[in-house]
């Protein structure tokens, strides 16, 4: 069988562009034991995929120039030789960008798509949904009452940080965001207040988003915005570092935060973190999102492009804040 696979032709300087990208169509070799063939129904495109683009150690591989890139992606079994597996079975695994994948059984877990659509499992019911969820609870510590300010809030993990946040009793709840039509969308989703970062300096608008300052940041943008946090931090605030989208493509060091010396005698906690490290929330938060989702308590948004070929400018178009909540390509 012949598989349809995006590979990754050039390592991005700054931005990325098409020309980063190649398509290929490749011969897969026989199923060994313990492998499954999945045929792809829908792949995500995440902003952490940017730096794994560069050739540097980090906390998963870097792409490999002439080979495929990978991700979350949801398909369907077409063929198995690994016990436990059938085919017909849907499952989330890690092989995205292409449409037929050889995938490790332990690398694979099975998903309902009778109570829940393929995507769901890409976003609000899986890595997207446990980040927001641990990231809130598990390393900023979350409490009820707690004053809560996101940034990159309309992105696939923000808007649902946000949520979490009210669903579980924040008294308050701040996004930033890059257009009218995302803050529009924020307020709808129930924050209590949210701005567009391109009218005005972040610090003068989160403060007025925040009089009395904030007890939590969940940080998805870095720079300016994490500069902005920390001079509305309250004492004893807590920062939960998940992403900083701002300097992806910087090719020049960026300056900010410059106040970093008010984390001392505010005695904050600035602590970064990846999803993998929490895993052991994951029942948990299924549980209470699955509640969440079926109340209505929680609602998740999706840009969909149509068409294994167009990922890349999915993910360019990603990287430019063109998405509202999490993007996905269908297959």
């Amino acid at each position: 069988m012949k598989a349809h696979e995006i590979h990754l032709a050039s390592r991005p300087e700054g931005w990325p562009t098409e020309d980063n990208f190649r398509a290929e169509v490749v011969d897969l070799p026989e199923l060994a034991d313990g492998q499954i063939l999945v045929r792809n129904i829908v792949m995500s495109v995440d902003p952490y995929m940017r730096g794994r683009m560069n050739d540097v150690k980090s906390y998963v591989p870097p792409f490999q120039i002439d080979a495929p890139l990978d991700g979350g992606a949801v398909g369907e079994i077409v063929e198995s030789k690994a016990e436990g597996f059938a085919v017909g079975d849907a499952v989330l695994h890690g092989k995205g960008w292409r449409d037929l994948a050889i995938v490790p059984a332990k690398g694979a877990s099975k998903v309902d798509l009778s109570a829940a659509k393929a995507s769901a499992y890409l976003s609000a019911l899986g890595m997207t949904g446990t980040t927001a969820y641990a990231g809130l609870t598990e390393v900023a510590s979350f409490k009820e009452g707690d004053v809560v300010f996101v940034s990159g809030a309309a992105g696939a993990v923000g808007s649902l940080v946000g949520q979490i946040a009210k669903a579980l009793g924040a008294s308050r709840v701040i996004g930033s965001a890059g257009s009218a039509a995302k803050v529009a969308r924020l307020l709808e989703l129930g924050f209590d207040a949210a701005f567009d970062y391109h009218d005005g300096s972040v610090a003068e608008q989160l403060r007025k988003a925040a009089p009395d300052g904030i007890d939590v940041y969940f940080d998805n943008v870095g720079g300016e915005h994490l500069e902005a946090a920390i001079g509305s931090m309250n004492k004893h605030g807590r920062i939960a570092m998940c992403g900083a989208i701002a300097q992806y493509n910087s090719t020049e060091p960026t300056p900010a935060p410059r106040n970093l010396a008010l984390a001392i005698g505010k005695e904050l906690t600035l602590k970064g973190f990846i999803v993998g490290s929490y895993a052991h929330v994951t029942e948990e938060f299924r549980a209470k999102m699955t509640d969440w989702l079926g109340s209505g308590a929680i609602e998740f948004d999706e840009t969909v492009v149509d068409g294994l070929d167009n990922a890349p400018s999915a993910f360019i178009g990603l990287m430019k804040g063109e998405n509202t909540g999490k993007m996905v390509v269908t297959i």
